[in-house]
Order: C-alpha cells, then structure tokens, then sequence
C-alpha cells in the first residue's frame, strides 16, 4: 500500500479529573497526533462551593470563613481584599498597627503559597526532593500563622478596623529568626531546582505565551509578569501600607513555563524584603480602629483590587442596607490564568501539559468558587 494512501486519526483522550498531575478535580480533554497536542478543551465547576450565594446569608464577617475556603493557600491575601471593601463601604480606618500586621501576614502567605508551587512544580517535573524542601519552609512559617491566628490554613483573621487579636508576645523576634531560616530554603531550593539540566529541559520554551496574548487572556500576577509585563497591583494601585515600603516587581520576557518559575522565586525574596520593612517600623497602639457594633453598612457598593499569590485578586461587594451582603462577587485570577491554558498548550507533548499547567499554579477553591 502506498505511502500516500494510509490515514491516520487524531484521538482524543481525558486528563482528569481525578489525575493527580490536574492539581485537583480539574479535565483537560486533549486532541492529540501521537505525543502531540493539536487542541485543549479546559472543563471546570467540579468543586463549586456556592461561595457567592453562600455569602448572601452571611453576616458581613462570617462571609470570610467561605472566602478562606477559595484559594485556599492564601488565605490573609483573601481576607484582605474582602476586609478592605467591607472598610470602604463602612467609612472605617484601620488602626495603623494593625496595617502592618495584615501586610506581614500576607506577604508571609505569599512565600508559603510559592513554595507549595516550588514543590508542586519539582514533582510533575518528576522530582521528590523538592516537595521536601518546599514543606520543611511552609512548616516554620504555618507555625507562625498557627500562633497569630490559632490556624494553619483557614485563618479568619482580620476584621473591619483591625484584626482579631494582637500579635502573640515575641512574635517580632520570632518572625526575624524564620526570616532568616526561609532566606537560607530559598537559596537551597534556588540551586536544586534552577540550573538543573533536566529541570530546563521540561520548562525552558514550554508553554510560551506573549505578553499581548496573556493581556487579551486577562491573565495577572506571575503569569503575566514572566511575558515582561511589569502590573503589580501593590504598585499600579497600593492599597494599606505598600506605598510606603520599597521593593521591586519581578519580570521575566520569555513567557514560559520557566520564567513563570523564575519570577516567583523571586518574588518570595522580595516578599521577605517587604515584611522586614514592615517588621521594622511596625508600631505600638491598638489593633483595632474605632468600628461601628453592628456591621451594617448604608446601601452602596465598591470594588477591590489586591495582589493575591496568583494574580489581581478582586471583591465586588453590594449592600442594600441590612445585616448580609446584597452580592459577594470574586474577580479570581486563576479563573482568568487557566482561560490561556488552550493557547499555551498547542504544539507541546502530552508531558509537556502537566508542566504547564502546574506551571499556571491553580487553586480550583477559587476557579470554581
């Protein structure tokens, strides 16, 4: 039989929801050519948790116990998008000591939340050591999130004019001595994972995306800062106290799968810079402003943007009047992040996608709310 003659026949196959590499219940259907992907047809809503109905019969406070449960790995950075719209609708001004708690706690959420990527992304590269390191860090600062708050991952910390309560005694003291353990993991994690041969090979020109297409996308956070994109949302519209603290935004210009590594490496540095600022000039006084007894803010509605660990994190809060919320709206960014992940997976291998993907760093508490 003539060469010219034979046919072949793309096949499509599921990856998910039940895979281990889709970092929760998430399916990809994939239409492939042997090895190689032709199109990706992304499926969500398998963890919907009515986050946002939920909130309609919630008081105003007790709507952050289901907004610790969207993504969950960044827990403060929710509750401080939602506690600052809750803030504006209100009229109330934070304590300033309080201020600078909300920003530690966030920003040391923010490494934690990067690590678990680190860790997350070694082990679909096919490597156990890096989930070792990446835990023996997250543990030394979820032992300073258990003594603040009294938990390790659903904080229900932070409240309209303050936070809950104070900071533990030595907690100052303790955080400088963790700072300084994390800086030396970062390092560790740095050589294990960033200049190995096999580790570039699985990243470097995967999964590319330009920054136009990434814009178009509504991609934010690390996605969009390793195509050269320099939108950080702490400093294009600072909110509490980051207008006040000095450091810098990572960037990368390849839009790949590695520098979307590279960035958030990165970016726990700079986040160890931010709360050693803050640790510095944290102030004395009371942890809480001067806040009305009842939350009941006069019918209006706002709009909040924050930097969470995955992007531009954005509330929308409704009131008519009353003790609930009218409407809780979530901007997610992972929601957003994984709208690109079609166009990054053209034309790679079928191995290449659960890199990728790892790579985008999804929460699906918060894709599917």
């Amino acid at each position: 039989m003539a060469l010219d003659r034979l046919q072949t026949v793309d096949m499509t196959i599921n990856m998910g929801p039940q895979h281990p590499s889709t970092h929760g219940v998430f399916r990809m259907v994939l239409r492939v050519d042997g090895e190689r992907i032709l199109d990706c047809e992304p499926y969500i809503g398998y963890l919907h948790r009515g986050f946002e109905k939920l909130s309609e019969n919630e008081n105003y406070h007790t709507v952050l116990i289901h907004l610790d449960r969207t993504d969950y790995l960044a827990g403060f950075c929710n509750e401080m998008a939602y506690i600052i719209a809750l803030e504006k609708l209100l009229g109330v001004v934070p304590s300033e000591r309080a201020e600078y708690i909300r920003v530690i706690m966030c920003e040391l959420n923010r490494i934690a939340s990067h690590m678990m990527f680190y860790g997350a992304l070694g082990a679909d590269a096919g490597a156990l050591t890096p989930f070792l390191y990446a835990f023996r860090e997250r543990e030394r600062l979820q032992g300073l999130f258990e003594a603040v708050s009294g938990a390790r991952m659903m904080f229900f910390y932070f409240r309209a004019g303050g936070v809950r309560i104070d900071l533990p005694d030595g907690f100052i003291r303790e955080c400088r001595r963790v700072l300084d353990a994390v800086k030396f993991g970062i390092d560790e994690c740095d050589k294990l994972l960033t200049n190995n041969e096999v580790f570039i090979s699985r990243t470097k020109g995967i999964g590319a995306i330009s920054a136009a297409a990434a814009i178009d996308y509504g991609c934010s956070g690390p996605i969009l800062r390793a195509c050269g994109v320099k939108e950080d949302v702490r400093r294009s519209e600072p909110y509490s106290i980051y207008d006040r603290l000095d450091f810098d935004i990572p960037v990368a210009y390849s839009g790949d799968t590695y520098d979307r590594y590279v960035v958030r490496m990165e970016e726990m540095r700079q986040s160890i810079r931010i709360v050693e600022q803050c640790l510095d000039q944290i102030p004395d006084g009371p942890f809480m402003g001067k806040v009305p007894r009842f939350i009941r803010p006069e019918p209006g509605e706002v709009y909040v943007r924050t930097e969470n660990p995955r992007g531009d994190y954005g509330i929308y809060l409704i009131s008519r009047g009353g003790d609930y919320p009218y409407r809780v709206k979530l901007r997610s960014p992972c929601f957003c992040n994984l709208m690109a992940l079609r166009e990054m997976l053209k034309d790679c291998y079928i191995a290449d996608s659960v890199m990728v993907l790892g790579s985008l760093d999804i929460v699906l508490g918060e894709v599917d709310r």
